[in-house]
C-alpha cells in the first residue's frame, strides 16, 4: 500500500515537475518576445521635437546653411539689438573691400571707443589684417571703428555699406547704426536685427562671400599676435567663442552682449555633410552668461539628430501631365480644334534637409487656355515642391513636342498630300 502511495506521489511530482518547466519556456519566451517588442518600439519611436519654451533664448534661428531653410524658429522675426554680433557684417564688409596689407591711422574717435578695447592711442597705425582679428578673437570696439574708418573713411559711410549689403542678403529687419554693435539710435530708429536676418548674414559669410574662407581662417582661430606698424606696442589676442571646442565640427561664430541686448550668439558647425547656423537674440543677462551654449547645443544637436538629406529631382516632383493646346496640330487629320500635350519638369537635382516630422507636399501648376503654337521646351508651367507648406524647391514644366497652329494651310496641305499625291 505504501508502495503504490510512494509510486503515485513520484507520478504527481513528475507531472508537476514538467509542467513547471514547461511553463517556464513559454514565460520565457514571452518574456523574450516582450523585451524585443519594446527595443523595436523604442527604436521607432520618434525624436521628440524642440520647443520654443526649451530654450533660454527670447529670439532665436536653426538654420540649414546650404539652403537657407529654417529648421527651427523662435520668433524669428522680433525686432531686437544684437549687440557684437555686429561685427560678422564688420569683418566680412572690411575682407571684401578693403587689403589686408593696409595701413590705418587711429583716430579720436577710434580711441575713444568704451570696453571691450584693444587699448589703441590716437594717432597708432595698424594693418587691417590685425585689427580684423582683434575685432573678431576679442570684439575689440576700438578695431571696429578703425576697421569702419580704414574701409569707408568714417563710420557713417561704413553703416550705410553694412545696410546696402543687409538689403542684398533679403535681410527685411536689418539696421545697421555702429560697427562694434554698441547700442545706437538714430532718427530711423534702433541698431537691431532679428534672429532670422542674423543668421542669413552669417550664412552669408560661410557659404557665399568670395571672402568665406578667410573669414572662417580669421574666427576659427585661437589665438594670435601682433604689433602696431611702428612696432613699439605688441598684442595678443585670444578667441572668447568657446562653442569652438563643445562640439565636434563648430566652425565659426560671434558672441555679444550690451545691456539692451543682453547675451547674443551667432555660430556655425559643419558635421555629417551637413552646415548648420544657429543665432540667438536676448539669450539671458547677468549672471546667465551660459545659456547661450546652452542654446546653441540643444539646437545644433537637434538639428544633427533629426534632420538629414533628400535628394529632389525634376523627375520626382515634375511627373508628366498633360494639357490642352486650343487650336494645335501635331499629325494626322487636322480636324480637332485641340490636342493633348504632354509636359515634363527640366533642372538640377537639390539635396534638402527633411526632418523627421517634416510634411512635404508637391504641386503642379498647369497653365490654362494655352494656345497654338507651342515649340518644344516651352515654359507651360511649374511643379513646386513644399516642406510644412514652404516652398523648398520649383521646376520649370516644359512642353515635350512642338505645337503648330492649326490653320487652313495646315488642312489643305495634309488634303493635297493625301488625295492629290
Amino acid at each position: 500500500m505504501r508502495r503504490n502511495t510512494y509510486k503515485i506521489n513520484t507520478k504527481i511530482l513528475a507531472v508537476l515537475l514538467l509542467f513547471g518547466i514547461c511553463i517556464s519556456v513559454v514565460w520565457n519566451e514571452f518574456s523574450t518576445e516582450s523585451l524585443a517588442e519594446e527595443s523595436v518600439k523604442s527604436k521607432n519611436q520618434k525624436i521628440a521635437e524642440i520647443r520654443p519654451s526649451d530654450l533660454y533664448a527670447r529670439s532665436a534661428v536653426l538654420m540649414d546653411a546650404g539652403t537657407g531653410r529654417i529648421l527651427f524658429a523662435k520668433k524669428k522675426d522680433a525686432q531686437m539689438p544684437m549687440a557684437s554680433t555686429t561685427k560678422i557684417m564688420t569683418c566680412i564688409l572690411a575682407l571684401e573691400n578693403g587689403s589686408l596689407s593696409e595701413k590705418t591711422e587711429v583716430s579720436s574717435i577710434a580711441s575713444s571707443q568704451p570696453e571691450v578695447k584693444l587699448g589703441m592711442t590716437t594717432g597708432q597705425t595698424f594693418y587691417l589684417k590685425d585689427l580684423l582679428y582683434s575685432l573678431m578673437l576679442e570684439s575689440h570696439n576700438d578695431s571696429a571703428v578703425a576697421v569702419a574708418e580704414c574701409v569707408a573713411g568714417d563710420v557713417s559711410k561704413f553703416a550705410d555699406m553694412m545696410n546696402k549689403k543687409a538689403e542684398e542678403l533679403g535681410c527685411r529687419s536689418t539696421y545697421f547704426i555702429t560697427p562694434n554693435g554698441l547700442d545706437g539710435q538714430d532718427e530711423k530708429g534702433i541698431h537691431h536685427t532679428t534672429a532670422e536676418d542674423l543668421a542669413r548674414i552669417m550664412k552669408y559669410c560661410i557659404m557665399e562671400s568670395p571672402q568665406k574662407e578667410k573669414f572662417l581662417e580669421i574666427t576659427g582661430t585661437d589665438t594670435y599676435t601682433f604689433a602696431d606698424c611702428e612696432g613699439e606696442r605688441n598684442y595678443s589676442c585670444v578667441n572668447h567663442n568657446a562653442f569652438l571646442k563643445m562640439m565636434d565640427g563648430a566652425l565659426s561664430g560671434k558672441t555679444g552682449f550690451t545691456a539692451d541686448a543682453g547675451y547674443c550668439y551667432v555660430g556655425a558647425l559643419r558635421k555629417d555633410g551637413k552646415t548648420l547656423i544657429v543665432s540667438l537674440l536676448a539669450c539671458g543677462w547677468p549672471n546667465n552668461k551660459g545659456y547661450k551654449w546652452s542654446d546653441t547645443r540643444k539646437l545644433m544637436t537637434y538639428g544633427l539628430e533629426n534632420y538629414s538629406y533628400k535628394e529632389i529631382s525634376p523627375v520626382q516632383i515634375g511627373e508628366r501631365k498633360t494639357i490642352i493646346v486650343i487650336n494645335g496640330y501635331i499629325d494626322g487629320f487636322p480636324e480637332k480644334g485641340t490636342v493633348l500635350l504632354e509636359t515634363k519638369a527640366v533642372g538640377e537635382s537639390k539635396e534638402i534637409l527633411i526632418g523627421v516630422n517634416d510634411k512635404e507636399e508637391i504641386e503642379q501648376k498647369l497653365k490654362k487656355g494655352v494656345k497654338a503654337p507651342i515649340k518644344k521646351g516651352e515654359v507651360v508651367g511649374e511643379a513646386i515642391y513644399r516642406i510644412n507648406g514652404e516652398k523648398t524647391a520649383s521646376y520649370k514644366l516644359v512642353s515635350t513636342k512642338t505645337v503648330k497652329e492649326r490653320t487652313v494651310g495646315i488642312c489643305l496641305k495634309y488634303l493635297y498630300k493625301t488625295f492629290l499625291l
